[in-house]
Parts: structure tokens; C-alpha cells; sequence
């Protein structure tokens, strides 16, 4: 249950820590952050500055070493794994570079398989259109553009009706034009649903579309700036 007076998700104190042979990883430091309901976030940040470990860790795909993280009445740091994925089923969309679909299925096939595990799907005609791919619907990944792919791994993420939806780098294997198209598709995800969006990237620019910008460097949130005047995809450029 979501109380829009608080925040979507609250972090407090979040570390991570990797054990590699007798090497300790400090994915994250004592990281704090709020994200509210129907925010656009960006988090942005080079290559291993703790982003994707962030992100996974809002997504209940891995757990903090420390700290807490709460979605709405949730306690995620405290979770079981059957909490975790019961989480994950109920209320989470993902979106990730590469698109994960699978080529014996056609696009309205890809999009259908979580249907069975969400418990209040929105019709899939009805998904599939939101990303303007109906034309293309009884057609396999391989007659696909990379975009249009990405396309479909969104509508399958959004078609049981997310609370959030977390992007990790989703236009970083596009091109400069289907990664705009790609972002205006999530930014309309966000503005008609209202769902919450939280995407990762490396791509400065990128940040501009954002209501709120996360800029992340050594596991730690550097600052956190607020855009005055959000840009739309096609205003973007880089």
C-alpha cells in the first residue's frame, strides 16, 4: 500500500558490499534517498559508481550488506526471498539494456508471459499500443529493429500495471534516434500512467528529462538537483 504523502521508496544508510576471494567491494556507502510517487528520477553516474547496485537493490534483486529500504509498508532489507519476488511479481517493471526476449514468441506472446503472474494486468493490446508497436504485434524479435525490441520489453514490464518502473541503461545498446523514441516511450509511461520511473544512466543529457537527478560517484550520492524545466526526449541532445 502506497501512502503518496510518503515517499515510494526510502533508503536510509544503504551499503553493499561484494566479497571477491579476500577483496571487499564497496558497491555502495551509507547511501540515503527518497523517491516520491510518480517522479521521473535519474540516476546518473560513470561505470561503477553504484547505480545498477541501487537500482537492484530498490528492485528487491539483491538486499543491503546494511542499512534499510522500505517500498511504501514494505521493509525490502528485511525480506525473505519469497517476500522478494512476491515484490518483485506485484509491483516492480524492469527494463535493462538488453531486451531478453524470447525470439520463438511473437511480440504479443513476449508480452503475455507475466500476465499469468500479475495479479490485475492491463490487456496486452492495450500495452502494446502504449508503445506503439500494434502494427508490429504478430511479429518475432528477429523482424524487429533494436529499438522496437526495447519497445516490447517495456510494454512487458508495464503490462501488470507497476507501481515503479526501473530502467537500468535502456537506451545504452541504441542508436542516438531509437533511444530518444525509447525514452519518449518511458516518459509517456510515466506522465499517462503515472507510474514512478527510475532510470539509470551514463549519459549526462539524459538527465534533463528527469524531475529529480541522482548523480552517484564512488557508492556515494554526490548531490541531488532538481530540474526547474523538464525537457522532452525530442529536446534532447548529445
Amino acid at each position: 500500500m502506497i501512502d503518496i504523502a510518503q515517499p515510494v521508496f526510502q533508503a536510509r544508510g544503504v551499503s553493499k558490499v561484494y566479497q571477491t576471494g579476500e577483496v571487499q567491494i564497496h558497491a555502495l556507502r551509507e547511501v540515503d534517498l527518497d523517491i516520491f510517487l510518480g517522479e521521473f528520477v535519474v540516476l546518473l553516474g560513470a561505470s561503477g559508481s553504484g547505480k545498477s547496485t541501487l537500482l537492484n537493490i530498490l528492485g528487491g534483486l539483491d538486499v543491503p550488506s546494511s542499512g534499510t529500504v522500505r517500498f511504501g509498508d514494505h521493509e525490502l532489507s528485511g525480506a525473505s526471498e519469497a517476500e522478494l519476488t512476491r515484490y518483485r511479481r506485484e509491483h516492480v517493471g524492469f527494463v535493462f539494456q538488453f531486451y531478453n526476449l524470447i525470439p520463438s514468441l511473437t511480440v504479443r506472446e513476449n508480452v503475455a508471459l507475466v500476465t499469468d503472474i500479475a495479479p490485475h494486468p492491463m490487456p496486452i493490446d492495450e500495452a502494446i499500443e502504449l508503445v506503439g508497436l500494434t502494427p508490429r504485434r504478430d511479429h518475432f524479435p528477429v523482424q524487429l529493429s533494436g529499438g522496437e525490441q526495447q519497445r516490447v520489453a517495456i510494454a512487458r514490464a508495464i503490462v501488470k500495471r507497476p507501481e515503479v518502473l526501473l530502467c537500468d541503461e535502456p537506451t545504452g545498446a541504441l542508436d542516438y534516434q531509437t533511444g530518444k523514441l525509447v525514452l519518449e516511450v518511458i516518459a509517456r509511461i510515466n506522465q499517462d500512467l503515472g507510474t514512478t520511473a527510475v532510470v539509470i544512466t551514463h549519459n549526462a543529457a539524459i538527465a534533463g528529462m528527469a524531475d529529480r537527478v541522482v548523480v552517484l560517484a564512488d557508492g556515494r550520492v554526490q548531490h541531488v538537483k532538481r530540474n526547474a524545466h523538464k525537457l522532452r526526449p525530442d529536446e534532447l541532445s548529445w
